[in-house]
């Protein structure tokens, strides 16, 4: 293998390589990138075993190819030596001694290739009817959802997003069993099968921070095993996880003692305030309660003191309502809705809080409530 390519559009392939390797790996080939240079252009790939990803850089966009190949080196040592080189040609060669020799105009670095056979077989193709979603759309499902998956790895369904897929209909739904998000939203094509799978919270981050776009779209091939991501030049393979993901339909009711609707942004901020006196081991607990035309939000810790916060509601309400719930959890469902108002609906103090935005029930945010009243 042999070329010459500009270090910035090397480094911005690199980038995107690198998220596929694991600092914790213990096995060595997977710490690795894989460079395979074509008449076409140069592939890039790495993975974890959890996480593939695949970028291509087209032969227009190097500046001289005199030898095809591919080598594997190790993925740190590489990004680094790219990163910090000049923005200049970089001369990329392989070498007798089974190295790569890293060269410009004042700088010269080998490294130690490892055995191209060594490295994972990448099942990357394609299935026949992808599913095709707006990657601005596709961003704002996830970090609607995402942020309410576990953390715990002893029930691994609940550290992925449920992707359920029936007609034109797409669901994802995460909860760690305090809380739960779902969006759904409208496909522009139909799906002949219907889909249900689990991703990794994890890899889906990863996605979403490579979208660059907010125009393009993004198809997703999947499989019983694995979704394969393709956008631009990039291909990201995930490992599904195993499992039935919980019916999570029963949890949310359809009748409501009473709804609240709230000033978002006034909301918010007088929950964030009292958070302040709130700890993480006592579950960061705040108490509302109803006043007629204003809520009452209140938190304390005893040996520091204690916080009030009135919020004003356009609607006065009879009901007596009072409810405790985790601040971090309340912050973490509002903060995603993109409206002026949000309705809270309760059924008592020990039943789900259900929060919208009272337009439409294509995002629905629910919280279970802590017992103190």
């Amino acid at each position: 293998m042999k070329l010459k390519i500009k270090q910035k559009i090397l480094m911005e392939h690199l980038n995107y390589v690198i998220k596929g390797i694991s600092s914790k790996n213990l096995i060595p080939i997977l710490n690795c990138i894989k460079f395979d240079l074509k008449s076409e252009g140069l592939y890039l790939m790495s993975t974890d075993n959890e996480i593939a990803i695949k970028t291509f850089i087209d032969a227009k966009d190097i500046e001289e190819i005199e030898e095809k190949g591919d080598i594997v080196v190790s993925g740190k040592y590489i990004y680094d030596i790219i990163r910090k080189l000049s923005n200049e040609i970089i001369n990329l060669e392989e070498i007798m001694s089974s190295q790569l020799l890293i060269t410009t105009a004042t700088s010269s670095f080998k490294l130690n290739c490892n055995n191209v056979s060594e490295f994972p077989n990448l099942d990357l193709e394609f299935s026949k009817n992808p599913i095709i979603i707006n990657q601005q759309s596709f961003k704002t499902i996830i970090n609607q959802t995402i942020f309410a998956t576990s953390t715990q790895e002893s029930r691994p369904v609940l550290t992925g997003i449920n992707f359920n897929i029936q007609g034109n209909k797409l669901e994802c739904t995460a909860t760690d069993s305090y809380r739960l998000a779902r969006k759904q939203i409208e496909l522009n094509e139909t799906v002949d099968q219907d889909i249900n799978i689990i991703v990794p919270a994890k890899n889906l981050i990863e996605v979403t921070r490579l979208l660059t776009s907010d125009e393009d779209s993004l198809e997703l091939h999947i499989f019983n095993n694995k979704i394969i991501f393709n956008f631009n030049s990039l291909i990201i393979m995930s490992r599904l996880i195993n499992g039935n993901y919980p019916d999570t339909n029963q949890l949310i009711p359809e009748e409501f003692l009473t709804t609240i609707k709230v000033n978002l942004n006034g909301f918010y901020n007088a929950i964030d305030r009292a958070s302040l006196l709130t700890n993480e081991e006592e579950k960061n607990i705040i108490k509302l309660e109803s006043k007629g035309d204003y809520l009452l939000i209140s938190s304390n810790i005893p040996e520091i003191g204690n916080v009030e916060e009135k919020v004003e509601i356009p609607t006065p309400i009879d009901e007596n309502v009072k409810i405790a719930f985790s601040s971090k959890f309340m912050m973490d469902a509002i903060k995603v809705f993109d409206s002026e108002e949000i309705e809270i609906k309760y059924n008592g103090e020990i039943k789900p809080i259900i929060i919208t935005d009272g337009e439409s029930e294509n995002l629905i945010q629910l919280i279970l409530p802590i017992r103190t009243y």
